[in-house]
């Protein structure tokens, strides 16, 4: 473990791009829509913003998340640490805990004005595929570190509770944005255990009350929990339309364009009667 936490980026940058390469595979093989917006004009801009997120990540705040949990341990410092759980339930207890909170954060990700600016980008792609996962706004990806960094220093997360769940969070989150065909009963157990992409990709439907359900990533337990779950799109998953009413010029694709987003105004969805976020 000692070796592993030492060679942080060489774990999770291995994972990640060993699951994209198969997950792309996969969406080759067996598609789950037809695309309507071609790989050519959504992956410059989605493979860029996953690139400069990295780059930025690595440069402002390296194994920050990681280095907080390392440093808790050291010093004694954290709610864990103060209990002298064992190190077993921490760890249990740590992944639980961190999975509710990105679910939370995504919540106020869409329930905050200010906040949805920038997460709004991530919902712009005219299509959802596995590049979809990494759409961030930088600034959300920074805005999202922090969070848990505060999570980590405040609870005293371990060390590879928080690597476990960086990793399985990046993982999923290509997972269920993969434009992947489950057989339907396999869909139906899977989704008791974890998000799979039928479950997720309601998500990404353009009418509002869908776009503001199923927001977790890993667990599919907290939807259920607090009523955030819809189990299908109204419009079914081969006919339902992705992305915003706004942002539906193939120019908004293009990387400078996610980048400014955020100072664009939104109207709500044509046709739905939920009160807009702008």
């Amino acid at each position: 473990m000692a070796w592993i936490l030492s060679h942080e980026p060489v774990v999770r940058l291995s994972v990640y791009f060993g699951l994209l390469a198969l997950l792309m595979l996969g969406e080759m093989l067996w598609p789950r829509r037809r695309l309507g917006t071609g790989r050519r004009r959504r992956w410059p801009g989605n493979l860029g913003i996953a690139a400069l997120n990295a780059i930025l990540v690595r440069l402002l705040a390296p194994g920050a998340v990681v280095g907080s949990a390392v440093w808790a341990e050291q010093t004694g410092s954290g709610l864990f640490h103060l209990l002298a759980v064992p190190g077993w339930l921490a760890i249990m207890a740590g992944l639980l805990i961190l999975d509710l909170l990105i679910y939370g954060q995504h919540v106020a990700f869409h329930r905050l004005p200010l906040l949805w600016r920038l997460h709004r980008m991530h919902h712009a792609d005219l299509d959802i595929d596995v590049t979809t996962g990494a759409r961030f706004h930088p600034l959300e990806i920074l805005l999202s570190v922090a969070i848990k960094i505060a999570a980590v220093l405040a609870l005293g997360i371990p060390a590879p509770a928080v690597l476990l769940f960086e990793v399985i969070l990046n993982a999923t989150a290509m997972f269920n944005h993969a434009n992947l065909a489950l057989p339907a009963g396999l869909d139906r157990w899977l989704r008791l255990l974890v998000v799979t992409p039928d479950m997720h990709r309601v998500h990404h439907s353009w009418h509002r009350a869908e776009t503001d359900s199923n927001f977790g990533f890993n667990l599919p337990w907290w939807d259920r929990l607090f009523g955030t779950y819809v189990s299908q799109p109204r419009d079914g998953h081969l006919g339902m339309t992705i992305g915003l009413a706004d942002f539906r010029d193939a120019g908004d694709l293009r990387l400078d364009r996610m980048l400014l987003q955020p100072l664009r105004p939104e109207r709500p969805p044509a046709g739905d009667t939920a009160s807009p976020v702008v």
